[in-house]
């Protein structure tokens, strides 16, 4: 039975803000600079309406999809954020056995690499590697080569990251991330160009790369001339660089240059049923919740990532119904329209 405390998404940050330490809660869910584009990503579902249709069927929409070759239950997979076990002590290992008891994709993190094949062995539901690189080829090469045999079907390669973000609430409650600054072992390539992909592919063969950060036409064509698997539209959840392009906002520009060649995935600001649908009007194969599913954790451990997951599945369910979509293929780009 449901726990009636979570009706929506949202119910779960104010329960994990109790339970976490002031300075991990600030690390979760703060962002860049005056924090503008943070807010901009929550902003910019605000500027689509939805255009139902009726009459067609859809009182019974089917929400999955399949993505890489893998099929999931909703287009909805989990995002890699760091840290995990900051907020629970089920950690990594608890989030991907929730996304699995949902029917979908975790993506884990590079900062959990001490346990990666732990992680990949905690649930049997599919998961993808979120790809920092490091500065030393020979750890890069290690790692990806662990991450082939742990059976991650897929490499999330983030390019938004050559230098951490102006943080202002983490230097002013002294949060020091323990992985990836400073670290010899684990300092990060601060000067990654196209030419890493091929590096990647050397040493993860068979695995598709996606490629994560990406928010201009630009980037989007070079993705494609470069042989990039897919695209993960993002500006890492207003946490690198303010004042830049709502994730929403950059989706239909990406789209476009795409147009149609890989699958174009968006993270940022998501956090309803209506959500994912616009995402998916616009163009998105599927979209990725990071906040959501960190405060589920923290709230309720895995249970808590379930809860979150299974609230986005009603969620899409409903708003498909609502607006005649039998399918995740039926979510088309006549289904939104500016908002007046």
């Amino acid at each position: 039975m449901a726990d009636p405390r979570y009706l929506q998404v949202d119910d779960y940050e104010p329960v994990a803000r109790e339970k976490l330490s002031p300075d991990v809660y600030d690390y979760y869910a703060g962002g860049a600079g005056d924090e503008w584009t943070l807010a901009e990503n929550l902003r910019s579902f605000d500027r689509w309406v939805l255009r139902p249709r009726f009459l067609r069927g859809s009182g019974f929409p089917d929400p999955s999809t399949e993505l890489l070759g893998t099929r999931i239950e909703l287009p909805v997979l989990v995002a890699p954020w760091a840290y995990q076990g900051r907020a629970h002590p089920d950690g990594e290992r608890g989030t991907v056995r929730g996304a699995a008891r949902a029917g979908t994709i975790a993506v884990v993190s590079s900062t959990a690499v001490d346990d990666l094949e732990g992680i990949a062995a905690a649930s049997d539901g599919p998961k993808w590697w979120q790809l920092y690189l490091f500065a030393d080829p020979g750890l890069n090469a290690e790692m990806l080569g662990r991450v082939v045999a742990a059976g991650y079907e897929a490499i999330c390669w983030t390019v938004d990251f050559p230098v951490v973000g102006l943080r202002h609430r983490d230097a002013r409650s002294g949060f020091v991330m323990p992985f990836g600054i400073g670290d010899d072992d684990y300092t990060y390539e601060p000067n990654m160009t196209w030419d890493h992909l091929m590096f990647i592919r050397e040493h993860a063969p068979g695995l598709p790369v996606m490629v994560k950060g990406i928010l201009t036409a630009e980037d989007a064509l070079l993705a494609v001339d470069h042989g990039a698997d897919g695209v993960v539209v993002s500006n890492h959840g207003g946490r690198q660089l303010d004042s830049c392009v709502a994730s929403l906002d950059a989706l239909p520009e990406v789209v476009e240059a795409i147009g149609g060649r890989l699958p174009v995935l968006m993270d940022g600001g998501v956090r309803r049923g209506t959500d994912v649908l616009k995402a998916i009007a616009l163009g998105a194969a599927a979209v990725l919740v990071g906040r959501p599913a960190a405060w589920g954790l923290a709230a309720e451990g895995e249970d808590g990532v379930a809860g979150v997951l299974g609230i986005f599945r009603t969620e899409v369910e409903n708003a498909m119904a609502l607006t005649g979509c039998r399918s995740v293929a039926e979510i088309g780009r006549n289904l939104v329209a500016p908002a007046r």
